[in-house]
């Protein structure tokens, strides 16, 4: 992992060695880092530039003064200057994608195509920012910890969880060494977040829905509701999958995503 100061803190990123194109920037999601894509990337065309990115607070990047989305997808934007990225196709996973739609709204000119992997750019429902609030009080209870032990398997499809223990329990590990006040301040960051939907809708750049139809964090109806925003939509549904598609079904969503390249940039 390299590392840059942004803000005064350091952000670490992972960047291919060798490719050649528009280079692709991988987003995770809450309590993740990009480690996450370990087994996703190969899956990807190997001739192309990929840039990881651990988003400050979690992975090896440290937290910031002030956790906000904008904050984050600033530091994205310190990483591909330091890395002399001028454009780029972008994923995000789950809050990644908030992160990724920050991005698209300060820096549009530096987007190709946007890839919203199980997110969408709506604000949090009353509902949602009680829950957010009620599990900050839960970690100062009880420790941050178990939150994610309880958490993270709830990200996947009941069947997959039961029977694939082995990818809960890796992510339950690494977010386990996450600190609490991390996690607590981009639960915060994540509540206070803007409407984005006006991103959606403006911007210039086709977008990529990779949407699990037994996706518990994002309700079906909620991620169907993004679909029709921007001009130009590739949207997949997969049946059978959670929150966590790259890990249910890694062969059919990198096909998919491989597909939304050639519609971007024609590979």
């Amino acid at each position: 992992m390299k590392k840059i100061n942004y803000l005064g803190k350091e952000i670490a990123y992972y960047e291919s060695e060798e490719g050649e194109g528009l280079p692709i920037v991988l987003l995770h999601g809450f309590c993740e880092d990009s480690r996450m894509w370990d087994e996703w990337l190969p899956k990807l065309p190997s001739y192309r530039t990929y840039l990881l990115v651990d988003l400050p607070g979690f992975g090896d990047s440290e937290m910031l003064e002030e956790t906000s989305m904008e904050n984050m997808a600033g530091a994205v934007a310190a990483v591909l200057e330091e890395c002399g990225i001028k454009k780029c196709v972008l994923v995000g996973h789950s809050m990644g994608g908030y992160v990724g739609l920050e991005f698209a709204k300060k820096y549009s000119e530096k987007l190709a195509g946007l890839c919203l992997f199980h997110s969408h750019p709506f604000a949090d429902a009353e509902e949602k920012k009680e829950a957010r609030l009620k599990a900050v009080d839960f970690i100062n209870k009880n420790g941050h910890i178990l939150y994610v032990r309880q958490m993270i398997p709830k990200l996947f499809a009941y069947d997959y969880s039961k029977g694939y223990q082995s990818e809960v329990n890796r992510l339950i590990y690494f977010a386990s060494k996450y600190k609490p006040e991390a996690i607590i301040a981009a639960l915060r960051a994540m509540r206070l977040r803007p409407d984005n939907s006006e991103v959606l809708k403006n911007i210039k750049c086709p977008v990529q829905f990779i949407i699990g139809k037994d996706d518990s964090a994002i309700p079906y109806e909620l991620s169907m509701a993004q679909a029709h925003l921007p001009n130009i939509a590739d949207i997949q549904i997969l049946p059978n999958v959670g929150h966590m598609g790259m890990f249910k079904e890694p062969r059919k969503t990198a096909k998919k995503f491989k597909e939304f390249l050639k519609l971007v940039i024609g590979d």
